[in-house]
């Protein structure tokens, strides 16, 4: 830990001591912010913008807000009290409650490896030719060796991840540049409206890209055995590091997610069908910006595979063993939840439609995390003084309710 982070176990340094700024304790919520750029949401926003252009600018707005205050409050719960948020579900729920929210995480983890090892797949089948199968492998096989880097502290592991992060931002950046954008039309896009069911469809899943489950369960472990923060002062002082980091992250895979819709929006639309699937993006764009634009593209979608592969499997562990106290060997885990993500490679599935399926899939275990996260943080016993202020409280609860009835709504769709 960098000297600017150190202060003495009797707290004899004073707060301001423990940060006198910001960039030794970012970490955290970069790795976090890996899942916010993953294959699903290259998948939701390349359809989103090639589909209806503009219209869903605010859905990635709105969830960019949402993954800020969601991240904040999982990172402050690990620092009040150094667990994470599955550790203080079986501390403060009953047994029941706990089992059954286990049982949903794990569906979620499985929703997220398909999602990133498809992408995986895909970029390696772009760039390579590599058939899908070998792909998934590889893929799989890559992430299994970025988690190997915590064998090393938390630093090589998150500077690794934030190196594929910056590839992921870079690509998109020149595509940006190369292919313009629509003031007037994203201005217009900011105001929240739907084109049909179908848009709703689509908005969820790119809400589940967004704001994703498994990251709300991680992030306050990332910030467990790292820090002192023996004190309330201490505490405050480090939350307010944290606070930079999300922000931070946040707005990186923020605008990471709106350049991908814009991107889509200006130069893959126009044609005689929709273009929905990653291959038709990745041609879309080496017909319309050049072949570097094209080579960039697929180097970002295989940089958000194995980063958000290892993230995705990192959760894992982390769900259960703060649900189960129990932990199995992580090539263990890994093969348990790869192993819907090779199927669906192996049967000839259309990944894309794959692809975005599991992110709606992720929408609707969004609640299942930040439910519990918001009754917490709430909680002055657990969270001392770390507490929620009330406006944060109702902040939160909003953004739950908002989720909630988002998914009640694509549920009545797609029934009637």
């Amino acid at each position: 830990m960098s000297e600017t982070a150190r202060v003495t176990a009797r707290g004899a340094a004073p707060a301001r001591a423990l940060v006198r700024g910001p960039l030794p304790l970012l970490g955290p919520a970069f790795v976090a912010a890996i899942a916010y750029v993953d294959p699903g949401n290259f998948a939701t926003n390349i359809t989103a913008g090639s589909t209806y252009g503009y219209l869903l600018v605010w859905v990635l707005l709105v969830s960019n807000l949402m993954a800020m205050l969601i991240q904040y409050l999982s990172a402050k719960a690990g620092i009040a009290t150094g667990q994470s948020l599955p550790e203080l579900c079986r501390a403060h729920f009953p047994r029941s409650v706990n089992r059954g929210l286990w049982a949903q995480a794990e569906i979620v983890a499985i929703a997220t490896d398909l999602a990133e090892v498809l992408g995986g797949a895909l970029a390696l089948y772009l760039l390579f030719g590599i058939p899908l199968l070998a792909g998934g492998a590889i893929t799989a096989a890559v992430a299994f060796a970025l988690l190997a880097l915590q064998g090393r502290g938390h630093r090589p592991f998150e500077a690794a991840i934030t190196g594929l992060l910056t590839v992921i931002l870079a690509g998109f950046l020149y595509s940006l540049v190369n292919g313009g954008i629509d003031p007037g039309a994203f201005v217009a896009g900011a105001v929240p409206r739907f084109d049909g069911a179908d848009s709703v469809l689509l908005a969820a899943g790119m809400l589940g890209a967004t704001v994703m489950p498994h990251v709300i369960y991680l992030h306050g472990a990332l910030t467990q055995d790292r820090y002192v923060r023996e004190t309330d002062d201490q505490r405050r002082a480090v939350l307010r590091s944290q606070r930079v980091d999300v922000v931070v992250a946040m707005t990186v895979a923020g605008l990471v997610n709106l350049a991908m819709l814009v991107i889509a929006a200006q130069v893959l639309t126009g044609g005689p069908e929709p273009v929905d699937t990653i291959e038709a993006a990745h041609a879309g764009l080496g017909d319309s910006l050049g072949a570097g634009a094209a080579l960039l593209f697929a180097l970002a979608l295989l940089a958000s595979g194995f980063a958000a592969s290892s993230v995705g499997t990192y959760s894992g562990q982390v769900v259960m063993q703060g649900f189960l106290q129990r932990q199995i060997p992580l090539l263990v885990r890994r093969l348990v939840t790869l192993s819907p993500a090779l199927f669906v490679l192996a049967i000839g599935v259309d990944p894309t439609e794959a692809l975005v399926l599991s992110q709606v899939v992720l929408s609707f275990g969004i609640p299942f995390a930040l439910v519990p996260l918001v009754l917490l943080t709430r909680r002055r016993d657990i969270m001392g003084a770390l507490v929620n202020r009330p406006v944060t409280t109702v902040a939160a609860a909003g953004v739950t309710a908002i989720i909630i009835a988002l998914n009640g709504v694509l549920i009545w769709l797609t029934v009637t």
